[in-house]
């Protein structure tokens, strides 16, 4: 049972932020007054709807995404005068354009001339479909912010939780040295768990980061440090060993750095704002890099789920294989809090990644629609500048051709991490 209300509730909560994202186009559109005739989560055949209004609420039976329908999401020719599109011109990409361009019309009615989406203002167009992705992202920031100022996150203090007795794998859990083995330094001088690391050096240490860079940097020296113990400040000399390892920012690179041999305390804290939006520049960063590198990752999908290599834990993920982890995550033997804590990380994360990849510059994305409304923009601020006439909406179906390439892709990448989701899933802890 467990299991099962972790898949429900990662799934639900995946759900829910589709319906928050189309929320957002759906507010402005009616803002904005642009007829609106359907809001739908979901895909494919209609599970249940309800008219309201001119409006037709409803969920659909796939639940890979959701979608809201604006009359004249695509414009007519430019100076056709009925404003209906003519008759399919050879060559493929144009009779492509010109078909889509009849389906955009189809739902227009009479009277609904200013309440299409293709003659609203620039600006208004470029609210009404960032909105979506906003909606996403303001639903990261909240979740995160919720984890890291309500929750609290676990930090590792300057205080010694384990002491490693010998400088092999920590995993041997050996409680003395076997000969032919080095002490750590940690044990060499009697470092104790429950130690409480007050300098080093001669600096005073506040946070473990600050005291996990300063051993870094003393390999191979001998350093004055002090330890608060059971009351009582106790002054050692420790000669910090030197240990290789891969850099953290190059996997290919070996660099030398300082080892002590000890392993911190976690404990969780309550972090502030600013803290806060440290943390969202700094994974927006790293998750819009892994959005430029998604070709390669799915490659690395391909991979593991048609030849059996290991599934990247950082790749991408469907939302078959992120309910899969909600039941992994409910059914571990983990504190709930720490339960909670993964579910909201998850969540934070997932539409953080939403939000982003919505607003990449291709259509049928948001983006799309986006890059239309800013050329728009900057058309009509030329054509002033220049005393020039008013240039009119930007044709954003001339780049239908590019609409149905990246439509493809999109359907294959999202049955492949279905189908790498169900033969070799991404497992909660792994990596």
């Amino acid at each position: 049972m467990g299991w099962l209300a972790g898949v429900l509730i990662l799934f639900f909560g995946l759900m829910a932020s589709i319906a928050l994202h189309e929320l957002g186009h759906f507010s402005f559109a009616k803002l904005f007054r642009v007829r609106t005739t359907q809001f739908m989560v979901g895909f494919g055949p209609t599970l249940w709807s309800r008219h309201k209004g001119e409006t037709e609420y409803g969920i659909k039976w796939i639940p890979l995404g959701g979608y809201i329908r604006m009359i004249g999401m695509l414009p007519p020719r430019k100076g056709d005068a009925s404003g209906q599109v003519r008759q399919i011109s050879t060559g493929p990409w144009q009779g492509l354009i010109e078909s889509a361009r009849g389906a955009a019309l189809e739902e227009v009615r009479p009277g609904d001339e200013d309440r299409v989406f293709y003659a609203k203002k620039w600006w208004q167009k470029l609210t009404i479909m960032f909105a979506g992705p906003a909606m996403n992202l303001l639903l990261a920031v909240i979740f995160f912010a919720i984890l890291l100022m309500g929750i609290g996150t676990l930090t590792p203090q300057p205080v010694i939780s384990t002491v490693e007795k010998c400088a092999i794998p920590a995993n041997s859990k050996l409680t003395d040295c076997p000969q032919g083995y080095t002490p750590t330094p940690a044990a060499a001088v009697g470092l104790k768990p429950g130690d409480r690391i007050v300098s080093f050096g001669g600096k005073k240490v506040g946070e473990y980061s600050e005291l996990q860079a300063m051993i870094r940097d003393s390999g191979g020296r001998t350093v004055a440090m002090e330890v608060e113990r059971a009351g009582k400040t106790i002054p050692l000399q420790v000669p910090i060993a030197s240990n290789k390892m891969y850099d953290l920012e190059d996997n290919d690179k070996v660099v030398t750095v300082g080892f002590l041999g000890i392993t911190p305390l976690q404990e969780r804290e309550r972090k502030g704002p600013v803290a806060v939006a440290d943390h969202m520049a700094e994974l927006t960063a790293h998750t819009a890099g892994a959005l430029i590198r998604l070709p390669q990752k799915m490659v690395g999908v391909w991979e593991a789920a048609f030849g059996g290599e290991k599934r990247d834990p950082n790749g991408p993920i469907g939302v078959v294989g992120v309910s899969r982890l909600g039941g992994e995550i409910a059914a571990s033997p983990q504190p709930v809090l720490d339960k909670v804590e993964m579910f909201i990380l998850l969540l934070g994360s997932l539409n953080l990644a939403v939000g982003l990849f919505n607003l990449i510059p291709l259509l049928p994305l948001d983006g799309g629609h986006m890059a239309g409304a800013l050329l728009e923009a900057i058309k009509k601020f030329f054509a002033r500048l220049f005393g020039r006439p008013d240039p009119g909406y930007v044709d954003v179906a001339k780049a239908l051709p590019v609409t149905y390439v990246m439509a493809v892709v999109l359907i294959v990448m999202g049955g492949l991490l279905i189908y790498a989701d169900l033969v070799n899933p991404i497992r909660f802890g792994a990596g």
